[in-house]
């Protein structure tokens, strides 16, 4: 009976040790991509890096010297990785926005799933920045979804609350996310 109670102690001194034992940690590495991206001459002017994380990614943004004009510019994410006509970038169609959001990080009944911060080209035309957005690379609502996504670069800032694109005006730039 003694060697009872003193495996039935021992087991309730144990069980609750056993219940807040952290669980083992799931592979949580990101995932990276990364894509060039191309003028509406074709040419590659940068490249664009995007690390996956668990509750948002960390875009990248690197253009060459000569990319871009000086000055902000717009940057969003399109519904369709579709970069080939140059001239205008139109079939990467409007921003994602899988839940119907209203256009621009400022406005109450957005953003939508494509906004993302301006960046600044400096007076050479390069930009080296980084950006985060809770837009997944992967999985529900990711840009690597059936027909991917494509990253544009706009010609003009983004005001972050006029539609449908914040006034940020011809698209300059490029990159496909497939």
């Amino acid at each position: 009976m003694r060697r009872f109670l003193s495996v039935l102690a021992l087991l309730g001194g144990v069980a609750p040790a056993l219940a807040q034992a952290p669980a083992p940690a799931a592979n949580t590495a990101p995932q990276t991509y990364e894509s060039k991206v191309v003028n509406t001459k074709g040419e590659p002017i940068g490249t664009v890096t995007i690390r996956d994380g668990a509750s948002a990614l960390v875009l990248r943004l690197a253009i060459q010297p000569g990319g871009l004009p000086p000055g902000w510019h717009g940057i969003h994410f399109h519904a369709v990785a579709d970069c080939s006509d140059m001239e205008k970038f139109e079939k990467s169609k409007a921003h994602v926005n899988h839940d119907q959001s209203k256009h621009g990080l400022l406005n109450p009944e957005g953003p939508d799933e494509g906004d993302l911060p301006n960046v600044y080209a400096n007076a050479d035309g390069s930009v080296n920045a980084e950006v985060s957005s809770e837009t997944p690379l992967t999985g529900e609502g990711g840009l690597k979804d059936a027909d991917g996504s494509a990253f544009i670069i706009h010609a003009n800032e983004d005001d972050h609350t006029s539609q449908p694109i914040g006034g940020a005006g011809a698209r300059l730039a490029c990159s496909v996310i497939k």
